[in-house]
């Protein structure tokens, strides 16, 4: 996961972006496990707060769950929903 951050939005939205982003292009499968908060804060070089706040941001939305000595994991059903959102903002933002 290689990310270049620009100013324009905080960077746990970006980070949030982009964890999205692999969840639509199946790079995380539901039933996946997500990289560790310290595994990406380390790669990315970014606050652990920051990467916990953008994960906390999926689980809010229903794409991830937290299970207890294990880590997080994406939510089946998860990449459907995605899917159907990006279509419904595309047709509403986008569409003419």
């Amino acid at each position: 996961m290689d990310i270049s951050w620009n100013n324009k939005e905080p960077i746990y939205l970006q980070l949030r972006d982009r964890l999205v982003e692999l969840i639509i292009d199946g790079v995380l499968n539901e039933g996946d496990a997500l990289p560790s908060v310290r595994q990406i804060s380390s790669e990315q070089r970014i606050n652990p707060v920051t990467v916990s706040k953008a994960i906390q941001l999926l689980v809010d939305e229903a794409l991830v769950e937290k299970r207890r000595g294990l880590g997080m994991f994406v939510l089946t059903g998860a990449k459907e929903k995605l899917t159907q959102d990006e279509k419904s903002k595309f047709l509403q933002e986008e569409w003419p």
